[in-house]
């Protein structure tokens, strides 16, 4: 088995670390969200915990959801790292795409702080009420507010950045 170590070696965990760097830049400097499979994965598990329900209903209509996990750091002081989650199936995803939620851990539970947002996400630099800014689609802004996110395109005007 020394060819497969050898060929892990060179590979695979080179890529796997350019992979964890890029994340950690993100986290650090704002960037973007990226989503993708992590079978068998603590995250994998968390996420299929807290769209359950959704698993259910789309196996109910014979699918197979892919489920897409990706994390974030929103917060520097106290660091607060974000779970975000996209289901990926005919009846889950509408015109405007597949739809992200996103959690932020609080003890033993996670708590949803954003739901059902389509398109890319970028954790910004600009900071509200202590969290960062969320940019999705490249256009709409999101903002904390204490408790969730909230989209500055549904206000007359976004609350200055602190």
């Amino acid at each position: 088995m020394p060819c497969i170590r050898s060929l892990l070696r060179a590979f695979v965990l080179p890529v796997a670390l350019m992979g964890l760097a890029g994340m950690n830049a993100a986290w650090a400097e704002g960037g973007p969200v990226i989503l993708a499979q992590h079978p068998g994965t603590e995250l994998d598990r968390q996420a299929r915990l807290l769209v359950a329900p959704d698993l259910h209903d789309a196996a109910m209509q014979n699918e197979r959801p892919v489920l897409l996990t990706g994390s974030g750091r929103l917060s520097d002081d106290p660091p607060r790292t974000a779970l975000f989650v996209q289901l990926q199936s005919a009846s889950l995803c509408g015109s405007a795409g597949c739809s992200t939620s996103v959690y932020l851990p609080d003890g033993r539970k996670w708590i949803q702080i954003l739901d059902s947002i389509s398109g890319p996400i970028t954790i910004t630099p600009e900071l509200h009420e202590g969290m960062h800014d969320l940019l999705v689609d490249g256009t709409d802004r999101w903002i904390w507010n204490g408790t969730t996110y909230t989209d500055t395109q549904a206000t007359a005007e976004p609350a200055p950045p602190r």
